[in-house]
């Protein structure tokens, strides 16, 4: 039986299913399985990194560590059995990780901290499941999220210019931007 405190537990969760339910609807014949692991892996990767930002305001080291290593396992599969297009991958994947990782590095270092660690490293893992053009578009697309919503946040006077507020969970919007975008251009 679950109770009040496992339910509220579980309630910030909820919204998982549905999108897993959308891309197993929407994607599944539309992209190649391997690919479509890796998204179902950041959806769900990204769900859980933007549920913590929201509610804990941090970005556990353990979830990121996990991304990784669920993209090793992924891929050391993929490099074995279809080597051409894998290799394209790999280095796809390995532009996405150095360029997401090292634009946020470079705005953490330059903001004095502005952005948290804790983003650096989610978009870097990020990258690696993205690659170069989906991370732009995820980073680009969050960005504008959470400027758009901490200017309607501080015209409201619900927050102040120096509050933090979590970005992972725009970068996450992102993502699912990213992602479902290409079908939007695709509906008869």
């Amino acid at each position: 039986m679950i109770t009040k405190e496992k339910f509220k537990l579980l309630l910030p969760y909820a919204g998982l299913p549905v999108i897993i339910a959308a891309m197993m609807v929407f994607l599944i014949k539309r992209v190649d399985t391997f690919i479509f692991l890796w998204l179902i892996l950041i959806a769900i990767f990204g769900y859980i990194v933007a549920v913590s930002d929201l509610t804990t305001k941090r970005i556990p080291n353990t979830i990121i560590l996990v991304m990784f290593g669920a993209w090793v396992l992924t891929m050391a599969p993929k490099l074995i059995v279809d080597t051409e297009n894998a290799l394209s991958l790999l280095f796809d994947a390995l532009l996405g990780f150095a360029v997401g990782g090292g634009l946020f590095l470079i705005v953490y270092l330059v903001s004095k901290k502005g952005l948290g660690g804790g983003d650096v490293k989610f978009m870097a893992a990020t990258g690696l499941y993205t690659g170069f053009s989906g991370t732009l578009t995820a980073m680009l697309c969050g960005s504008v999220l959470a400027a758009l919503t901490g200017l309607i946040l501080i015209l409201a006077k619900k927050i102040g210019r120096k509050d933090p507020m979590p970005l992972a969970p725009f970068i996450y919007a992102g993502i699912l931007i990213t992602i479902f975008m290409p079908l939007a251009g695709s509906v008869n």
